[in-house]
């Protein structure tokens, strides 16, 4: 039986002042200097080679139908309170289908 581990450093640290740290790191950079943020072919090839990096019995979405479905429908709800937060004027209304 394996040991129980104590939290050390940042896993002891209490979970508010482990999101203060962890967002320092996405402010370091300006976002006109982010390469996925101007460029989103390029963000969505690097997706894909990372998803092609994993062997296909190890993906938990292709093993997992339910799983992948649930997290996609998380996702669009994500989506969808974000965009009634910013309203139509910042590009956060209705989607437009077809």
């Amino acid at each position: 039986m394996a040991q129980a581990r104590s939290k050390r450093g940042f896993a002891a640290m209490d979970q508010k002042k482990q999101r203060e740290i962890a967002s320092k790191g996405g402010q370091s950079v300006p976002s006109e200097k982010r390469s996925f943020s101007k460029d989103p072919d390029l963000a969505a090839q690097a997706g894909r080679k990372g998803g092609q990096s994993v062997a296909p019995q190890s993906r938990s979405f292709s093993q997992n139908r339910a799983l992948a479905a649930q997290a996609g429908r998380k996702g669009g709800e994500a989506r969808g309170a974000r965009a009634q937060e910013t309203g139509p004027e910042r590009g956060g209304g209705a989607r437009r289908t077809g």
